[in-house]
């Protein structure tokens, strides 16, 4: 099967870069910092440089496909499912349900997305609607509901302004500006110019893999006990769940078949994005809960992934 070889040969380029930074961190290279300013440099160079010179390039149709509709329903019916599930069975309190939400339908467009859309499916801008659709829509949506349930009450201003702070949004949306300008007139910025960007974008995707690596020297998961079942529903939810539900939209709703079909559900079994994670720090809420789910959804995700490339591509 081409398409499940290609996903392993994806996977094993993944997990040598990942491996590369988990060693790293085993031999202390770097220091103790090594992986917050790699993580802190993609994100606010690295990766808007790559989003921009990816979507700048892109014709504006290809960037909003009608595919965006399958991740929007999909997510959302997970995370529906998550607050059910949870007042039937959990009964978590408010702020950490919505943390649970979030690690159900939260997708990890950047830190795993780039790379699995890059060495996977061939087409780094696939992520692109989805991050757009989580900065602009999901991340405001679920700090009012934040916000809500630790404070009672609601900063419009910092719920407003909050897309304004995600480096990666700015970038995706500088790109669809000039795609949009380039498409209508025809014109593009110098080679003296995008090629610079370019370039810092190029090592966005390994400094990413070898960041994550790092986080996983040391990492003890599942500590509380009382959250493991919570935490396997997300894992299942996340990489399960939510792929079977994207299928379902995608072939018998939207119509789409072959490679779209095929990105549409190996995107919808990405792990869940670790802004989760700082969501919950800066509530102070679920800290162990959103961690674990990161984790577990993160490891189980490339045999979810493996599945789909043998049964679609």
């Amino acid at each position: 099967m081409p398409g499940l070889l290609s996903a392993m040969e994806g996977f094993c380029v993944i997990g040598i870069v990942i491996a590369t930074g988990y060693v790293a961190a085993r031999m202390r290279i770097g220091g103790p910092d090594a992986q917050m300013v790699l993580n802190r440099f993609s994100f606010f160079v690295c990766s808007p440089c790559l989003m921009f010179a990816i979507l700048s390039k892109e014709p504006i149709f290809d960037i909003f496909h009608s595919s965006i509709v399958v991740a929007f329903f999909s997510a959302m019916l997970v995370g529906a499912v998550f607050l059910i599930l949870n007042r039937l069975f959990f009964h978590m309190g408010a702020a950490d349900a919505i943390i649970g939400a979030l690690n159900s339908l939260y997708l990890n467009s950047n830190n795993i997305g780039l790379p699995i859309a890059t060495y996977i499916l061939g087409n780094g801008a696939l992520v692109a609607p989805i991050l757009v659709m989580q900065q602009a829509l999901f991340t405001p949506i679920g700090l009012t509901a934040l916000d809500v349930t630790t404070k009672g009450r609601v900063s419009a201003r910092a719920i407003l302004t909050q897309p304004l702070h995600q480096p990666l949004l700015i970038g995706s949306l500088m790109g669809i500006v000039l795609s949009v300008v380039h498409s209508s007139t025809g014109w593009f910025i110098p080679d003296f110019l995008y090629d610079p960007v370019n370039m810092i974008g190029q090592a966005a995707v390994p400094m990413i893999l070898m960041a994550f690596g790092m986080s996983l020297h040391g990492t003890r998961p599942l500590q509380k006990k009382a959250d493991v079942p919570a935490v396997m529903t997300v894992a299942v939810l996340k990489n399960l769940v939510m792929p079977v539900i994207a299928f379902l939209l995608a072939y018998f709703v939207m119509g789409f078949r072959g490679d779209v079909l095929y990105a549409c559900v190996v995107l919808a079994a990405l792990p869940t994005g670790q802004n989760v994670y700082n969501y919950a720090a800066r509530y102070n809420v679920g800290l162990t809960f959103a961690r674990d789910g990161i984790l577990i959804s993160t490891l189980t995700s490339p045999v979810f992934i493996a599945v789909i490339a043998a049964l679609l591509s």
